[in-house]
């Protein structure tokens, strides 16, 4: 049986790249021993890459739990001035703020530019936290703007009010098609306003039928008061607000899609507001953002809504 050939000896030291403890050298991290990190975030484990400004890989890809302290204890391996990029999928938020917190430049990938990550032939973590690393240290990182925490906070207020609206039209949809079911046809248009309401309650459907109805109707009533609540505090939320008002000047935009226009765009500054005016076809934009939405033709707005979302 054959020996297997032992490795050849070196007899130069190697720089340790790990998290030993030993620092790095400039010269090891390409002259100016700037770090590219890609973390590649999941719910419960995520993959750290480390690459040098040539491309180079440092170390071996590290696994950490996907909490805070986990990601605290790796920042400090990463030298000075870090970049480091990861995507914008599920629950980035707070990886993003303490990368921010610990003074490390964050960028954020744009899920679309990034989607021939799926058509790689060999798709895992490591290599998608290499691939980002790649992409930033080149320069080819498709961004996303990292909207601040208040910015996130209206997001998903505004968000949540729009799924809870989307339940209660599903709530609604099962009660027309029973009573479908039961060859009722109210005069109508809106079955759940008062006089429609009065109408059902009524009907005297076959037992099952009656029972399924009831329920529906006072879980739409629980809806009702939790759309309620949540729009109250939207408007709270942008009460003074200059950009919600203002958007409110194109006719057919009332106060829920300008709070959604508001969260989903943020506070624009000046030097990023050109590729959003881009989306909507809106002129050159004036020094106040604002304003330049709010004059933007109404026609030239409808559907474009969902195309406004940034992260």
């Amino acid at each position: 049986m054959k020996e297997r050939a032992s490795a050849p000896h070196d007899s130069h030291p190697r720089v340790t790249l790990g998290l030993s403890g030993q620092a790095t050298t400039r010269e090891a991290l390409g002259g100016d021993g700037k770090q590219y990190v890609g973390m590649d975030l999941h719910k419960r484990r995520s993959v750290i890459v480390r690459m040098t400004r040539d491309g180079e890989r440092l170390g071996r890809p590290v696994r950490i739990d996907s909490e805070p302290f986990e990601l605290m204890r790796q920042i400090a391996s990463w030298g000075e001035e870090p970049e480091v990029v990861l995507e914008a999928t599920y629950g980035w938020y707070w990886a993003a703020d303490v990368l921010t917190d610990a003074g490390v430049s964050v960028h954020l990938a744009h899920p679309l530019g990034v989607k021939g990550f799926a058509y790689r032939r060999v798709k895992n973590d490591e290599r998608d936290a290499a691939d980002l690393a790649d992409l930033l240290r080149l320069g080819r990182l498709p961004e996303a703007w990292i909207a601040p925490p208040q910015v996130r906070g209206l997001r998903e207020t505004v968000r949540h009010r729009a799924k809870l609206v989307a339940l209660r039209s599903g709530l609604k949809a099962q009660v027309h098609a029973v009573l479908a079911k039961q060859g009722v046809l109210l005069a109508m248009s809106d079955i759940f306003g008062v006089d429609g309401r009065k109408a059902i309650d009524e009907l005297r459907l076959d037992p099952p039928f009656q029972a399924r109805i009831g329920s529906l109707l006072r879980l739409i009533d629980a809806y009702n008061f939790e759309i309620d609540a949540v729009t109250k505090r939207v408007t709270a939320d942008l009460h003074g607000h200059i950009g919600y008002q203002a958007i409110q000047a194109i006719p057919g935009v009332g106060p829920v899609l300008a709070a959604v226009f508001v969260a989903e765009i943020g506070d624009v500054p000046t030097t990023i507001c050109r590729p959003v005016t881009a989306v909507a076809r809106l002129p050159m934009p004036s020094p106040e953002p604002w304003v330049a939405v709010a004059h933007a033709p109404a026609t030239e707005m409808w559907g474009r809504e969902a195309r406004l979302r940034r992260a």
